[in-house]
């Protein structure tokens, strides 16, 4: 499906009194930080809104992108964490780089999740240039931190199901 001109960080989830119970965790690469930064900063509002306390979400800086599986593993074996989200960005360059990091990132986030047994969402861009990870981040396509904050939620949900 193609996504041109279409904000997709619309959102229909309502708050949820388990919010306010859950503590979330951010990892998010300093590497391009117009991007991952606006995409944090809308991820933590996002939460907030919905219900869970600023004082129950932990944000850490890492370098870049290819840190965050490490970082989502240390904050996720933390007792006092339910989900952690890993923003970042990864854009297209004139070498295979940008597939190394891109398949080391998603996969390495996806072992957070299966290892820890708590949600591991991958906010990470991967995108061709910087146009459109800005479009991504707070531009015409909305931001993908919304989605990200968002996934965790429903994850947490879901999980809360199951665990009845």
């Amino acid at each position: 499906m193609s996504t041109a001109n279409k904000n997709l960080s619309d959102t229909s989830l309502e708050s949820h009194d388990l919010f306010k119970q859950f503590n979330i965790g951010l990892v998010v690469a300093d590497w391009n930080p117009a991007v991952t930064h606006a995409m944090r900063d809308a991820a933590v509002d996002f939460l907030v809104k919905q219900g869970v306390p600023s004082h129950q979400i932990l944000v850490q800086p890492v370098p870049g992108s290819f840190e965050l599986p490490l970082a989502a593993k240390w904050m996720a074996e933390q007792i006092q964490i339910d989900a952690v989200i890993a923003i970042g960005c990864v854009i297209q360059g004139e070498t295979r780089h940008f597939d190394f990091i891109c398949d080391a990132c998603a996969n390495g986030i996806m072992q957070v999740g299966l290892q820890t047994n708590k949600p591991a969402i991958f906010g990470v861009l991967t995108t061709q240039n910087q146009e459109q990870a800005l479009d991504r981040a707070g531009g015409k396509h909305g931001n993908k931190g919304i989605e990200a904050a968002e996934t965790a939620l429903k994850m947490l949900l879901l999980k809360n199901e199951f665990t009845k």
